[in-house]
């Protein structure tokens, strides 16, 4: 396992995260600890999670996935200071009118309710899940520059921003003299491309953000799983993988899949070696729900795609 520094920061990282929507939602806790500790012993030792995790589920009132890595956490004697634990703030967790969003209440309250459900004192990374367009950008800095300085977080993110919102975070930062995003996490895969493409990169490269996209494999369209003649397979996540059902998106399949066969490789690894092989991607966001899909992921630890690989693909879009 490699790894890399997060961005412009002296934190290092494994060249794999290890994400934890599906823990509670689509895997069970007992499972769930089973791939944390398959990953950490695997070298990953990156985890990736959300207070509202899985609040969209019936009966879920958010927090599961951090609460179960906690439990994981003392009950497994893990050294803390062998973890980077990433969680992050914005969404709703509760019926009032402040329990959402990026305001000063929300934030305080929110880091107290993750510190105590990951058993923690201090989170590596907390990161904005999206913005707030009802919060000054100077206030939701404030806020995550004082829990800084209060020794309760070490790193700041943010997450789904789009350019022209990452930069008038930096420049309230650069002018305020606060804490900074060091990181961004975009939905980002071989079919979603736009948008983080668009205008994202050059930002994430001038400024030294470490990127960490989720949904690196569409939601399990990079995989292989889902065929262009077959029905639907029964899946909690074939709704999201359907969306990039498209002609276009099929011949991308296609031709991953025969890079794939001439390398001895699985699809999935390929996507996952597509995105490492570019540069300014420091880790993407895996979400493996079993041992097996764990050790599939994991197979694309140190896999560069060639120059022609990398071309091969970007002409199929063209």
């Amino acid at each position: 396992m490699e790894y890399r520094n997060l961005g412009r920061t002296g934190l290092k990282v494994p060249e794999l995260c290890l994400g934890t929507m599906q823990f509670g939602w689509s895997v069970s806790e007992a499972d769930s600890v089973e791939v944390l500790s398959a990953a950490f012993e695997a070298g990953i030792n990156f985890i990736d999670t959300a207070d509202m995790y899985s609040r969209w589920v019936d009966g879920n009132p958010g927090g599961v996935a951090e609460t179960i890595i906690g439990k994981w956490i003392k009950q497994r004697g893990i050294p803390r200071t062998e973890l980077v634990i990433a969680t992050k703030v914005r969404g709703r967790m509760g019926a009032g009118p402040n329990d959402e969003g990026l305001s000063r209440k929300h934030i305080f309250d929110s880091v107290e309710g993750s510190l105590q459900r990951l058993q923690i004192e201090t989170i590596d990374l907390y990161q904005t899940h999206w913005p707030d367009e009802e919060t000054p950008v100077d206030e939701t800095l404030r806020a995550l520059d004082d829990l800084v300085r209060q020794g309760k977080v070490r790193y700041i993110g943010c997450s789904n921003y789009p350019a022209w919102r990452l930069m008038q975070a930096l420049w309230s930062s650069d002018r305020l003299d606060l804490a900074r995003f060091d990181s961004l996490q975009p939905h980002y895969s071989l079919v979603h491309r736009a948008e983080y493409e668009c205008e994202l990169p050059a930002v994430c490269r001038r400024y030294g953000l470490g990127v960490i996209p989720y949904s690196p494999l569409a939601g399990g369209f990079l995989t292989g799983k889902y065929r262009k003649d077959k029905p639907l397979p029964e899946s909690v996540r074939a709704d999201s993988a359907q969306k990039h059902m498209t002609a276009e998106n099929w011949a991308v399949l296609g031709k991953l899949e025969s890079l794939a066969k001439a390398r001895g490789k699985s699809i999935s690894q390929m996507a996952l070696g597509w995105l490492l092989s570019r540069p300014e991607i420091t880790a993407p966001i895996i979400g493996p729900r079993t041992i097996t899909q764990l050790n599939d992921n994991l197979g694309a630890a140190g896999l560069r795609l060639k120059t022609a690989e990398m071309e091969v693909l970007d002409k199929v879009r063209q």
